[in-house]
């Protein structure tokens, strides 16, 4: 699937506090916390629990998230579909990010183990 400028801005526009809670219900219905949760934003991002809860307060876009955000080195690692796009093959550098933590949320989800989530020897 291709991603287009039109889904590119819309994700830029998306305001991180409304997909929080989205996140956080996929973790805990498969068993997973909110901490585990916040583990996996702060690997990706090097947000801390405190960053993740004034970023929600603030209500700031996928845009200014990231913008703020020190991506994790190995971030680079996370491959696979999502939302039916190849994250590999995305060529916008947020929405790819976006992707990245859709991913990652996934995966916790769907109960892979912490160490391979943050993709760790």
């Amino acid at each position: 699937m291709k991603v287009t400028e039109k889904h590119n801005q819309r994700i830029a526009n998306m305001v991180f506090a409304d997909v929080y809670p989205h996140y956080v219900t996929k973790a805990e219905k498969k068993g997973r916390s909110k901490a585990e949760l916040h583990e996996v934003i702060t690997w990706l991002t090097g947000f801390n629990d405190d960053d993740i809860e004034k970023l929600i307060e603030t209500r700031v876009t996928f845009e200014s998230f990231f913008k703020a955000a020190t991506l994790n080195p190995n971030a680079h690692l996370i491959k696979g579909v999502i939302c039916g796009y190849r994250i590999e093959e995305i060529d916008n550098r947020l929405t790819r990010q976006t992707r990245y933590l859709d991913k990652l949320v996934d995966e916790l989800a769907r109960g892979r183990k912490m160490e391979k989530i943050l993709r760790q020897p």
